[in-house]
């Protein structure tokens, strides 16, 4: 276990200055700006702080947050209570391993609370990340088959060609991305393989079922929130924790998206920070494409491998950013109800076109996805043929059709 090196006192000040109502990131480093320090802040008098904050913000500043003492002891012993192997720590922005890249971004945070390798916690000479090394790859909750196996690919691929893959720890392409980069590291090397951004407090993992993949990240790279312990899985932190996504990359890469997806914020983030975007295309008739191809038409580069983006990221001059994505729609499309066919499908024959995806594929590969024998694939194949939602190509490829 790798303990903070943190003065109960100095930590109290900084999660005092965290958790005053009102007092936001701009707030607190205006605060910091002026006082060098929190303890410098709640040292000074009320009338200093309103030169630079509201009277409001100062009522509050000068009150103990709610649950204040219960909140200070729970992060002391987060900190100091590790799993074996572990580091934990809070890095503030008067930390010099802040990543630097976080600060031009907008809304910085005011500090990330951090879980991971402990070599790299332990490592007080410089910032916690390089951006140079990292690169974001983000996408849809419910991705295709091809698309998970797209994420755990690229993230395997820039792994082993010494990156670092950030993403958000959800379901879908996060979870691949994440699982393929910590396939890429050998057995007992320090390489920092996956960051995971989160939404919410570290003492709380989301979704519950990727406890064992926070497990692998915590041993071979790190876990980062800038909300407080205790944070709930909230809606609205999502997005939020999507400009550290972006601020921690050089580049973003996007597998799959719809129209209305998260991801698509991570991309035009990216974009507003002078990031590269790339973008994996898809089947034209994939819901799950539309969000990749709408990016393609702004200007993100079509990526097909891994190599592709190395090539870019190495170029010079570096391509220009991608345009905010004023183009993309305000609203997302209504989508069109299931034709009478898919609502007449049986359980099997549903989870058989999930597993097929909107790009041609073989009876290997989808044996591979569902765990079916050949000669099940095939008559279930030859029934939703004959229903017409799905197409027999050559070459032994079957094709999900459009109107399903």
């Amino acid at each position: 276990m790798v303990v903070a090196q943190w003065d109960a006192q100095e930590l109290a000040a900084w999660l005092r200055l965290l958790l005053t109502p009102s007092i936001g990131n701009a707030s607190a480093r205006r605060l910091l700006a002026r006082f060098g320090g929190p303890e410098q802040i709640f040292a000074a008098p009320r009338a200093a702080w309103e030169a630079c904050i509201t009277a409001r913000q100062a009522s509050h500043l000068g009150q103990l947050p709610e649950q204040f003492a219960q909140r200070c002891s729970a992060a002391w012993a987060w900190l100091h209570n590790a799993p074996a192997g572990v580091g934990r720590d809070i890095i503030t922005l008067a930390d010099p391993r802040y990543p630097p890249s976080l600060l031009q971004i907008e809304d910085p945070p005011l500090l990330l609370y951090v879980q991971g390798h402990p070599g790299v916690l332990a490592h007080r000479g410089g910032p916690l990340v390089q951006m140079a090394q990292c690169l974001a790859i983000v996408g849809s909750r419910h991705p295709t088959a091809q698309g998970s196996s797209n994420a755990h690919a690229f993230a395997h691929n820039l792994v082993q060609q010494g990156w670092t893959v950030v993403s958000g720890l959800a379901a879908g392409i996060d979870a691949a991305a994440h699982a393929g980069a910590l396939a890429a590291v050998p057995h007992g090397t320090t390489a920092l393989a996956t960051i995971a951004v989160v939404g919410t407090g570290l003492d709380q993992i989301y979704p519950r079922q990727h406890q064992a993949l926070a497990q692998g990240i915590a041993q071979h790279g790190l876990i980062l929130s800038e909300f407080p312990l205790g944070t709930p899985p909230l809606a609205a932190n999502f997005p939020k924790r999507n400009r550290i996504i972006a601020g921690l990359s050089c580049g973003t890469l996007v597998v799959e998206a719809a129209l209305a997806s998260g991801s698509l914020i991570t991309a035009r983030l990216a974009s507003e920070q002078g990031r590269e975007v790339f973008a994996i295309p898809g089947s034209i008739h994939a819901p799950q494409a539309k969000g990749c191809h709408a990016l393609i038409r702004q200007g993100a580069k079509l990526v097909e491998t891994a190599q592709d983006i190395l090539e870019e990221l190495t170029s010079l001059p570096r391509t220009q950013a991608l345009a905010h994505t004023a183009a993309l729609p305000l609203a997302p499309p209504v989508p069109a109800a299931p034709s009478l066919a898919v609502a007449r499908c049986t359980a099997e024959q549903a989870s058989l076109l999930e597993a097929l995806g909107f790009d041609p594929v073989g009876l290997d590969a989808l044996a591979a996805r569902t765990g079916w024998s050949a000669a099940l694939l095939q008559a279930q194949l030859l029934e939703l043929e004959l229903e017409g939602l799905v197409a027999s190509l050559p070459g032994g490829l079957f094709q999900r059709m459009a109107q399903s």
